[in-house]
Parts: C-alpha cells; structure tokens; sequence
C-alpha cells in the first residue's frame, strides 16, 4: 500500500533531533574560548557524535514533513508553525552553533557602543573579553555590515552589559526577530506568486539552514531577509516607496538585499507608461534608497565607511567556487615555475562577480515570464554559488525567495536537496573538521540512520498504510 507521513510524529523526530543536537552542543559547539575542550576528549567526542545524530534526525524529519506537504491531505499554516516553534525552541537556549560570528557581532557591536569606528578597526582594537571570543583571521578585519545591523548588535551587547552569555542571547533574540518577520511574510508572498503557503513555509522557514544558522549560529541574515521579505510584500500590494524603504533597511543590514530594488524598480515601473517608465522607476527607487541610507546613517552615527568595507578580505580558505578554482590554478601556475600563482585567486574572483552581473543581466532581461520575485531569487543563488565568499547559510539568500515564489518542479527540488546536503556541511564548532572528527561526525550520523531504520520496522513507524491514515 502506499504509506502518507504522519505530521505529528515528523514534529516529535524533528524535536528529539533538536534536543540532541543542542546536548551535542555543550561540549561540541561554537563554545567560548575558557569553555572550549580539547577535540580528542571524551566529552567533546561524545558531544560531536551526539550533535550529529540529532542533526540527521532532524534533517530527516524535515524530508519527510516535506512529503507530508506534497501529500493530499497536507498540514496547514499554523500545524507547521507550531512545528517550526516545537523545533527552534531547544536551540534558543543552545551554546552558539556551527559558527563564532555571533561573538564578532557582539564585539563590533560594542565598538559601536565604545564609539570605535568598526570600518577602520578590528575587534583587536577593542580588546578584553569579548574580543577574546573573536577568531584570529577576524581580530584585525573591519566589519562589512551596515549601520541598521550595527545598531542591533550594539543594543544587545550595551543592555547586556558586554557579557558574553547574556550577548548571546540577545543576538539570538535579534535573528529570533528576523525569523520571525520571514515567517510572518512568507505565506502572503507565495499567495502573490501563485504558489501554496505551506510549500512556501517548509521550503523557506522550517529549513533546516533556517534552524541550524539563523536561530542556533544567530546570523544577522535573517534580519536582511525578513526585512527583503518584507518590502517584496509591500512592492506585491502596489506600495513601492514603502517597499524601497524596507529593502534599503535590509541592504543595511548586509549588502546583498540591494538586488532587491530591482524588484522595486520592476513594481514602480508599473505605474507608469512610455519608453521612459523604467528610467523612470530606477530613478525613484534609488532616490527612496538614498534617503533612507542617509537618514539612517545621520540616525546611527556610524557614517559611510560600511561601504569601503565591502572590500573586507575573504577568509583565505573559504570555500567559495572562485576561491577553490584560483587555489588550484595558483598551486598549478607555482608548480610550473611561472611566478604568477598569487594572481590567480583574485583573478577568478573577479570572474566570478562579472559572471554574477551577467547572469542577473539575463534573468532580468526574462523577468516577465519568470516573475520578479523568483528572478530576484535566482540572482541570490548566483551572488551565492559564484561569490568571493561561501558559506551554508548563504545560501538563504536566494532559497527564501525560491520557497515563496518558484513554481513546483525541479527547482524546488533541487533547493531541498541542496539544503539537506548543506546541514551537513559544517562541525558544530565552525570549524574545518580533523580526520578524528570527520570519523565522530559520520558515526553519529550513521547511528541516526540506524535508529531511523528500526523506526522504519517498528510498530506505528513515521510512514503509515494510507488506509489506516484514512480512518
């Protein structure tokens, strides 16, 4: 017989993932520098291999909640919401999770509050504790956020007194915020773009990347998103100077939701008629922009040096496209004795952002027959796949809007795929694994897919006849 998942029991595996994930946490997680153990111990292997099985439960979970939406009788808004909720709420109370940037957030947050230009300094220049927290290759970086985030991270880290657990939380808080914004648009802007709700809700907010990097890492691209979202929305419902004005505020917070006025601009150009509409609509897009930009600027008192910074250096191995293709041209140009291996990596970086405007050239040229929002998508995952710069939750960039606005197909298969393969992808620590913890890291998984298996032959498994679903 063919079998229908259950929702209720997907919301019970995927808590169980959460649960042990954050256990695993404790002692393999992104953990302060004075709490951080020794990675061959006891404790922190034992914690590797327990974080691993409850990511691949929940990662299970989630694939299978996804067969529950594609079913016919699939979950409301408001069943996977509280799924949502079921799962987030053990990671907000986890130690920081697959990364350490929430710790620089918390030190430029207070270099604000120290009245420190973090454009020209890193937190070295900060100093004690919180920059302690800060990883070597970051402590003499200039930050490349905006001045709408720098103004978040600075009233967490001021009302939390610049102490390091209560920061924390307080960053999360500042994501958990963002999230929420997302969830709160996602529904109304898959309606807009034809495309099922609940679809749009797995796809882009019961994400595993959402859970793992946006709530538990605390990364300010949920902010940037619930604010694209939200002037997506505004630009959907004919609003476009409201929705240039959310956009603005969301490049402020990292600069990729520029892309977004696009959007805007395409909106606007609506309302007018003749050849000139579109210059027409750039124009005024850009001038709510600007005014934003400078409004909130003057408001924050941080000044234009976030634009300077966009040029921060990239992590020298980072895992980037570009980056890996110039590493491996430089090692073949150095062995060949030609002297210009130390071009190479920038040279294909700069080939991977001319091959990003042109495809963002091409998508637009299609918007019409695409549709703004999944072209402004589609851009997204371009800056991701061909930037100077990867990172798993990157990727959110561009599967948020795939979630609200691609059509059912295989696109959105491949997004889910994407986003199982990428939970993977990075130790609870943040950092690259050793051979003894790339060993810890499978085996948990692997006693995860044991366990998942008996679930498989037990009575009343995850998978039900539907005859009995039926009843």
């Amino acid at each position: 017989m063919d079998a229908v998942v259950d929702p209720n029991r997907c919301r019970m595996l995927g808590l169980a993932g959460s649960v042990a994930l954050v256990a695993g946490g404790l002692t393999a997680g992104a953990l302060p520098v004075t709490e951080v153990l020794v990675p061959s111990s006891g404790r922190a292997a034992l914690g590797l291999v327990c974080a691993y099985f409850g990511l691949v439960l929940l990662v299970a979970a989630w694939w299978w909640l996804g067969r529950a939406v594609r079913g016919p009788r699939p979950p409301g808004t408001r069943a996977l919401l509280t799924t949502l909720a079921t799962w987030a709420a053990p990671l907000l109370l986890s130690p920081p999770l697959f990364s350490r940037d929430v710790y620089s957030y918390l030190a430029q947050g207070a270099m604000v509050e120290a009245q420190i230009d973090v454009y020209a300094h890193g937190p070295e220049q900060l100093g004690g504790p919180l920059a302690t927290e800060v990883p070597a290759v970051w402590q003499h970086t200039p930050t490349p956020y905006g001045p709408v985030f720098l103004s978040a991270a600075a009233a967490a880290a001021g009302l939390t007194r610049f102490e390091v657990p209560a920061g924390i939380l307080g960053m999360r808080l500042v994501a958990l915020l963002g999230v929420g914004l997302m969830v709160a648009v996602l529904p109304a802007l898959a309606r807009r773009c034809g495309v099922e709700p609940s679809a749009a809700l797995w796809l882009g907010a019961l994400n595993p990347l959402v859970l793992l990097h946006l709530i538990a890492g605390a990364h300010n691209d949920a902010l940037m998103l619930g604010l694209l979202g939200a002037g997506l929305v505004a630009a959907s419902r004919g609003r476009p100077a409201p929705a240039a004005l959310l956009v603005a505020l969301a490049a402020l917070v990292k600069a990729p939701a520029a892309l977004g006025l696009l959007a805007v601009a395409v909106v606007w150009a609506g309302r007018f008629g003749g050849r000139t509409r579109m210059v027409r609509a750039a124009l005024l897009t850009l001038a709510v922009a600007l005014v934003t930009t400078v409004a909130v600027t003057a408001a924050t008192g941080t000044g234009y040096g976030w634009i300077g910074a966009l040029s921060t250096p990239v992590s020298p191995h980072n895992w980037s496209l570009t980056s890996g293709l110039g590493r491996l041209s430089g090692a073949l140009l150095d062995a060949a004795g030609s002297g210009l291996g130390e071009f190479a990596v920038p040279t294909w970086r700069r080939l991977g952002l001319a091959a990003v405007a042109v495809t963002v050239a091409v998508l637009w040229r299609r918007h019409e027959r695409l549709g703004t929002v999944y072209a402004l998508g589609l851009s997204l995952v371009a800056v991701f796949v061909l930037g100077p710069a990867f990172r798993p939750w990157y990727a959110l960039w561009g599967l948020f809007l795939i979630a609200a606005a691609a059509p059912d197909g295989r696109i959105r298969h491949w997004a889910a795929a994407a986003s199982g393969v990428l939970a993977l992808a990075v130790l609870p620590s943040g950092f690259a694994p050793d051979g003894l913890q790339l060993t810890l890291a499978v085996s948990g998984g692997a006693l995860a897919l044991l366990a998942l298996w008996w679930m498989f032959l037990a009575p009343g498994p995850v998978f039900a006849p539907r005859t009995q679903a039926a009843r």
